[in-house]
């Protein structure tokens, strides 16, 4: 029997290679998996297979206010305080503490591994088994009355002795874009082909739960907040906000990211030579800066529509997403190049398989992002660094 701990160390193999089409053509048919990398994704879905689902009602939360299906964390970066022992918690920024309690956000991480491997699976081989056992964790996440989340994160990354959840708590779901984008490909609204021989039972409820989720996102003080943020938080929640938007249907919400991707995001992230500002200035410049750009560029591949482009976009003095991948281009060639400082954390494990490269190369036709993508490594089994990565199978995507 594969345990959750085995599946976390087999995260490495999710990522699958896609053949793009040659600069100047447009994208025709569904994506393509080289062999080795469709072997690879049969392979870590089958393990998938012996998983069973858990949500937040598998683990108690002793210092949450909620109910066992309310979603609780508590903040990466915060540490008890040597001089006040059992007093408020204080900063540490970009350490993580290895002790909070993470068991929701776990199962969560779970969650996302697990339906995108399945569904990107079911595509590969037309085999109804992935898609229904991705359907048992739908089922339990967001449809069963007993076991499914409440559709919102009013206590997610609590700080302790400090406050019970806050807004920057709302990047938590961050984990579930791609999970909605599966559920699309699972019944037929994602465009392309479908392969016969499966019906998801439970979308209209599943879509319910995502509509009540995206309500609170977009009408609570702690989602509120989190948009106004300025840095990768505001990215994040604007692609959760388009992605679920597009899940249920709601175009004045995925048109509100666009707006916010052209009037906000670039002009406040990302400066006229294309490096991100806020960023650097963190203690992980180098992973948040890639972060982030995935960030920006899964929004624009979700808000873009046929007649605007938001790759194609830049502010009357040259800010743009496409400046923003070309400056990182040449440090995710050679890192050694990189001129800034280094993370204080996890920085021998980045670059990796980025989808910004990826999205980049069909957008702009830049076959040299495309070659890059291919040689760059898998998701590597590193908590921190699936954590920070916001899709993982662009099968689903292209």
């Amino acid at each position: 029997m594969t345990t959750r701990r085995d599946v976390m160390r087999q995260a490495g193999a999710l990522a699958a290679v896609v053949a793009l089409p040659s600069p100047g053509r447009a994208a025709a048919g569904p994506a393509l998996l080289s062999v080795a990398d469709r072997k690879r994704l049969i392979a870590d879905a089958d393990r998938y297979l012996s998983l069973r689902p858990r949500t937040t009602t598998s683990a108690i939360a002793p210092r949450s206010p909620g109910g066992p299906k309310d979603y609780y964390s508590e903040a990466d970066y915060w540490w008890p305080d040597p001089a006040k022992p059992g007093g408020p918690y204080v900063r540490r920024d970009g350490l993580s503490n290895p002790d909070k309690f993470d068991a929701h956000r776990d199962a969560m991480i779970e969650l996302s591994l697990a339906v995108p491997a399945l569904v990107a699976a079911w595509k590969a081989t037309r085999d109804a088994r992935y898609a229904r056992h991705a359907e048992t964790f739908l089922h339990a996440w967001f449809v069963d009355p007993a076991t499914a989340m409440n559709p919102n994160l009013q206590y997610a990354q609590a700080i302790i002795g400090v406050n019970t959840g806050r807004g920057i708590g709302v990047i938590d779901t961050l984990h579930l874009v791609e999970v909605a984008r599966a559920v699309m490909v699972l019944d037929g609204t994602a465009g392309g082909a479908v392969p016969p021989g499966f019906r998801l039972t439970h979308s209209a409820a599943i879509r319910g739960w995502f509509a009540a989720y995206l309500q609170w996102l977009t009408t609570s003080k702690n989602g509120m907040e989190e948009r106004d943020e300025r840095n990768n938080h505001g990215t994040c929640w604007a692609l959760q906000a388009a992605a679920f938007a597009r899940l249920t249907g709601d175009a004045s919400v995925v048109a509100f990211c666009a707006d916010r991707f052209r009037e906000r995001l670039i002009p406040d992230q990302v400066a006229p030579d294309g490096s991100q500002p806020l960023e650097l200035a963190r203690t992980k410049p180098f992973g948040y800066t890639l972060f982030n750009l995935d960030a920006l560029a899964a929004l624009a591949r979700v808000a873009s529509t046929p007649g605007d482009d938001l790759w194609r976009f830049a502010t009357a003095d040259g800010r743009s997403l496409a400046g923003a991948l070309a400056f990182m281009y040449p440090f995710i060639r050679d890192k050694r190049t990189w001129p800034y400082a280094h993370d204080v954390e996890y920085f021998d494990q980045w670059p990796i398989r980025h989808v910004s490269l990826l999205f980049g190369a069909e957008a702009l036709h830049e076959e040299r992002y495309r070659q890059l993508w291919r040689r760059l490594p898998p998701l590597p089994a590193v908590r921190e660094v699936i954590r920070n990565v916001p899709l993982r199978q662009p099968t689903l995507w292209m």
